[in-house]
């Protein structure tokens, strides 16, 4: 929980940052050409951080038809009403909405590729709003996920903050899910964030191409 507070105040101090070099006419750095190489740092990281888990063998080895059932339901409930919010919101449109919330919790990844898939159609201007849209969404699931987790489990079953917490059910959210649903749900869990981390760079890039 912390750490999504301390992500929420790095956001606002790079604002405040942001805005008082360009009221004080500072020259303001490349972020366009930075946004690329964070971009890269960031999908290394994605490959490592799976590539390096000792648990991933015998989880891809419990992987069966029936645990491939919960990230796909999540994938399109989030996608459902992501285009049911585009279309009866008018500021962006349908695959706009659809690319934002294909983070699925994953803000630093789908805010940075927002920005970099969306800079030469929308422009510096929209395509910075629409990351951060993405940025707060995302971090907005996660922190809704880590509070709510008890409530999920009781009135909506063991898997529902599984399906909530998004790609976070592999790391930041485990230990709520895992007092909320119980221990057996564990496995789930992480089959559930490894395999919802892999689709995001390809659902957003999908939905911003639109």
């Amino acid at each position: 929980m912390s750490g999504s507070y301390g992500v929420v105040g790095m956001f606002a101090v790079g604002c405040l940052a942001g805005a008082v070099a360009v009221a004080a006419g500072f020259d303001v750095p490349d972020v366009h050409g930075i946004s690329v190489y964070i971009l890269y740092a960031l999908m290394l990281q994605v490959g490592l951080g799976l590539g390096s888990r000792d648990n991933l063998k015998p989880v891809l080895r419990a992987v069966g038809p029936k645990v491939l059932l919960l990230p796909a339901a999540s994938v399109a409930g989030t996608l459902a009403f992501s285009a049911l919010a585009g279309l009866l919101l008018s500021r962006w449109s349908v695959a706009d909405y659809l690319a934002v919330c294909s983070g699925m919790g994953y803000y630093s990844l789908s805010s940075v590729l927002i920005m970099q898939l969306k800079m030469p159609t929308l422009g510096a201007q929209l395509a910075t709003e629409l990351a951060t849209i993405a940025l707060l969404t995302n971090i907005m699931r996660e922190l809704l996920a880590l509070l709510l987790a008890p409530a999920l489990s009781r009135f909506c079953g063991r898997m529902a903050p599984i399906s909530a917490a998004g790609v976070t059910s592999a790391d930041v959210a485990l230990p709520s899910i895992m007092r909320a649903s119980g221990q057996a749900m564990v496995p789930f869990a992480l089959i559930h964030g490894l395999l919802i981390d892999c689709s995001v760079p390809f659902f957003v890039t999908f939905f911003c191409k639109l």
